[in-house]
């Protein structure tokens, strides 16, 4: 028997799953259609755009967050890259910024991959400590308590 919990806390995962696999299929979508904006500074905001989002997919869900995040991003961007209805063709073959988005983009999410494992822990460190104890903030604080 599922308890109300345990289905709450399923339905929670399952939406985080299908917002991570969004993420990546929308950084994919914005990315294929504006990396060729600005040369070459579209590319790289776009680059920026999917290091961010793999970073937060990351934080999220986890390295196998990032899996799911990585699969919508490659599914769409392949997609786009097809030949359109009318012939139009978003990642041109033969074209030095169309490589650059392709492999890039996956170098981004391998580098949310490696990202320090420090960045993404919930530990209360520094200052934290310091603004819980201080005993003008928290009177339970302090020699006086």
């Amino acid at each position: 028997m599922v308890t109300a919990a345990r289905a709450t806390l399923v339905g929670r995962l399952g939406v985080r799953w299908l917002a991570v696999v969004v993420l990546g299929g929308v950084a994919g979508a914005v990315g294929t259609v504006l990396h060729r904006a600005y040369e070459p500074w579209g590319v790289a905001a776009c680059l920026l755009l999917v290091l961010a989002s793999a970073v937060l997919a990351r934080a999220w869900l986890g390295l196998v967050g990032l899996l799911a995040y990585g699969i919508g991003w490659i599914v769409v961007v392949q997609a786009l890259s097809l030949k359109g209805p009318g012939g139009d063709v978003l990642i041109p073959a033969g074209q030095g910024i169309g490589y650059v988005w392709l492999v890039g983009g996956m170098l981004m999410v391998a580098a949310g991959a490696f990202a320090p494992r420090g960045w993404f822990r919930e530990v209360a460190t520094g200052a934290a400590h310091a603004v819980a104890l201080d005993p003008v903030l928290d009177p339970t604080a302090g020699p006086g308590a």
